[in-house]
């Protein structure tokens, strides 16, 4: 009965296929549009932008890139912090070496970067799959974390290893506050989302998803393996090494190489699992679950008048991922994405039993 769909008739294949095909849904995507683009910049704090909004709006892209190639073409990948280094360590150098190089083609460039190298070491998944390209796919990781270690050219010959970004500018126009980091990343984080949503309802997201349930039949129907699974890398990798730009440049501003190291990779899978896999909006209930989840075990101790020292929380937090990933995996392998459709679903039939 809140979906009241009485009265919609779709007379187009164009309006059937549409992105949100109900009224109410695309009221409820515009009311959130306005909410983050002109409420939450008036309401929210500085330590709310740097520590929570900010953070949880570029690991939601980087799930979302993570998702196409685990969840909707069924490529397990466990290098996604490799390509998040190559991305903000492309960018970090396109603006140190290129005089009046604006951010946004900075960001860009180090996008095309991490494609790159997300082919090269998605070659493998023409020949092996499951266990096997999980490890390749690891490989990236220790490979990218050497050779941002070891080769001094990627961090402009720094001694310490670190590297720092300077002004973020872009058209003339300084990104300085947290309100306007924020605006940047979440009109990043609005487009290649809705990027990512067309390319999985087209004809490229079909082959991918045939691929992942059955790539020996896909093949037999016509759909090109290599096309299908390097496309996937590419553009996976492309959307992940932007969001690796932006957590180098907006949220660090300076970083070293055990920034982008295996944990950040374990933290964007176990992001898509939660959240949910073969979804766009899994990767926001991911993304958002990791960055709450701490501040939740911060404070409620505390709520409660309770005494839980900083080690403890830090336990028991990933003790919590631990449980949730069997959880959902045994439970509900698509996630919280998939509660929350079933929700909406039962929202479009209440009170009706059938």
């Amino acid at each position: 009965m809140f979906y009241r769909e009485n009265g919609q008739f779709k007379s187009s294949y164009r309006a059937d296929l549409a992105l949100f095909p109900v009224a109410q849904d695309r009221w409820a995507m515009l009311l959130l549009a306005a909410v983050a683009f002109v409420a939450v910049p008036l309401v929210a704090s500085d330590y709310a932008f740097r520590a929570v909004i900010t953070p949880f709006l570029i690991l939601s892209m980087a799930a979302i890139g993570l998702n196409i190639l685990v969840g909707y073409c069924g490529q397990i990948s466990l290098g996604t912090g490799a390509f998040m280094a190559v991305g903000a360590y492309a960018a970090f150098n396109l603006q140190a070496r290129i005089e009046g190089m604006p951010l946004l083609l900075a960001l860009l460039g180090g996008g095309l970067a991490a494609t790159v190298a997300g082919v090269l070491f998605g070659i493998p998944s023409l020949r092996i799959r499951g266990l096997y390209l999980a490890v390749a796919t690891l490989a990236a990781q220790f490979f990218v974390d050497w050779f941002t270690n070891r080769v001094k050219w990627v961090t402009n010959d720094s001694s310490s290893g670190s590297v720092s970004v300077g002004p973020l500018q872009m058209g003339g126009y300084a990104f300085d506050t947290p309100v306007q980091k924020y605006l940047l990343c979440l009109g990043l984080v609005v487009l290649f989302g809705l990027l990512a949503k067309n390319l999985v309802r087209g004809a490229i997201g079909r082959e991918w998803m045939a691929m992942r349930d059955m790539d020996v039949a896909a093949a037999v129907i016509g759909i090109r393996p290599v096309y299908a699974k390097l496309t996937a890398f590419a553009v996976s990798s492309f959307i992940v090494g932007v969001a690796g730009a932006l957590w180098g440049f907006v949220h660090l501003g300076a970083w070293e190489p055990a920034a982008f190291g295996i944990d950040k990779s374990f933290q964007l899978l176990f992001m898509i699992i939660i959240g949910g896999l073969g979804s766009i909006a899994g990767s926001f209930f991911g993304a958002a679950f990791i960055v709450l989840l701490p501040l939740f075990l911060n404070y409620v101790p505390h709520w409660l008048g309770l005494s839980l020292s900083t080690s403890t929380a830090s336990h028991l937090e990933h003790m919590i991922f631990g449980a949730l990933i069997v959880f959902f995996l045994i439970v509900e392998p698509h996630g919280l994405a998939k509660l929350w459709s079933t929700a909406r679903q039962k929202l479009r039939l209440w009170p009706f039993p059938h």
